[in-house]
């Protein structure tokens, strides 16, 4: 089965007013995508999903389309659809970086595979290892405490039994934050905290006994990506668990995280690792190394986060202590018109359906998308 086509449409869905994301980096108030449509000369069509973010993994909208078009295209077609791996090594070495471009097309060439083969993508994975529910937990923006707190209490409501409290926004505002979160949820509720990178190491030891403190279960990104000696030095000073996340988007930095002893968990998911197959790889090297992976997220839709789901339920080292974050859809006011994401009670349900789990009107979303 070759690749015949591949078309990439660009997508521009704003979150909800009450779930704009605030953090170290910046504001995020609207979710830039391109949604690529692989078909094949056998009429089975897969779908892929990135996500720009220019201030996280340096891609931007405009800057995946091309990269598509003119550079990672050109190593699909015409190629066998069913060679995965050698694509996404083609791909790697036709351009350097612009993970979550070429994590698109690898999502949308399993998803063809599942479709032809009438297998969910997990099977093509290994196989769905435990369970088909994966515990979630919601993201908290670097809101004002009170406003931080209704949020927390509106997700507990929900079903949802764990947050994620965005700080690294300075030291005083992000303790009073977790307090305001811990006092609103009660002293049994799962809270982590995410400083992407914004605090310096100086104020993470600052910050470490107000933390312990709170019952905080998990620090993750508390300084800034390269330094992963710092990291390591941290993990000394603390009995939270530390999940790097920034600092680990290839395996040779997942590599040298873990000889460097720099954390307890590592967040992975496709769009940051260049594809499912690179998270495999990532998720194997901690595995051997005796840690844990968590599914982190960078607000993805419907495509992208049914490939996280699937992800999750076929590695064996998946954190239980730690939840995870396949939630993109819930911060959007639009959607894909693909099928939504199934929550249920705080847990992301996986599909049994062929390929992804979903369908997509290709045309009909570039004409609700389409630029003046």
């Amino acid at each position: 089965m070759k690749v015949l086509s591949i078309e990439a449409c660009p997508v521009t869905i704003p979150l909800k007013p009450d779930r704009v994301m605030i953090n170290a980096l910046g504001v995020h108030t609207l979710t830039h995508l391109v949604i690529v449509a692989v078909r094949t000369d056998t009429g089975v069509v897969g779908y892929g999903e990135a996500t720009g973010s220019p201030t996280w993994s340096g891609e931007t909208q405009e800057g995946m389309m091309a990269a598509i078009r003119q550079v990672l295209s050109p190593c699909l077609i015409q190629q066998d659809a069913f060679q995965v791996r050698s694509l996404v090594n083609a791909m790697d070495r036709a351009l350097w970086g612009n993970p979550f471009a070429k994590a698109a097309l690898e999502m949308a060439l399993l998803d063809i595979v599942g479709k032809s083969l009438r297998v969910p993508v997990f099977s093509l994975l290994g196989g769905q290892r435990e369970t088909q529910e994966i515990p979630l937990k919601f993201s908290i923006a670097a809101f004002e405490p009170a406003q931080a707190a209704r949020v927390a209490e509106f997700y507990a409501a929900q079903g949802f039994g764990a947050v994620k409290v965005k700080v690294g926004m300075g030291t005083s505002g992000d303790v009073a934050r977790v307090q305001a979160v811990r006092s609103a949820l009660g002293a049994n509720f799962r809270i982590s905290v995410d400083a992407n990178g914004g605090w310096s190491e100086g104020e993470t030891v600052e910050m470490i006994p107000h933390l312990e403190r709170l019952g905080v279960n998990a620090l993750e990104q508390p300084i800034s990506r390269p330094n992963l000696r710092g990291c390591a030095r941290l993990r000394q000073r603390t009995s939270i668990p530390i999940i790097l996340d920034e600092s680990i988007f290839t395996r040779e930095q997942a590599l040298e995280a873990i000889r460097l002893d720099a954390c307890d968990l590592i967040s992975i998911y496709p769009g940051k690792n260049g594809g499912v197959w690179r998270s495999l790889e990532i998720a194997d090297l901690a595995a051997a190394a005796g840690l844990e992976c968590v599914i982190g997220s960078n607000l993805e839709m419907e495509i992208a986060s049914s490939c996280m789901l699937h992800l999750a339920a076929s590695i064996s080292n998946l954190s239980k202590s730690v939840d995870h974050e396949i939630i993109g859809p819930l911060y959007h006011s639009g959607s894909l018109g693909t099928e939504p994401l199934r929550i249920e009670n705080g847990k992301a349900v996986l599909s049994s359906g062929i390929g992804l789990g979903l369908e997509l009107d290709f045309e009909s979303l570039k004409n609700r998308f389409a630029r003046p």
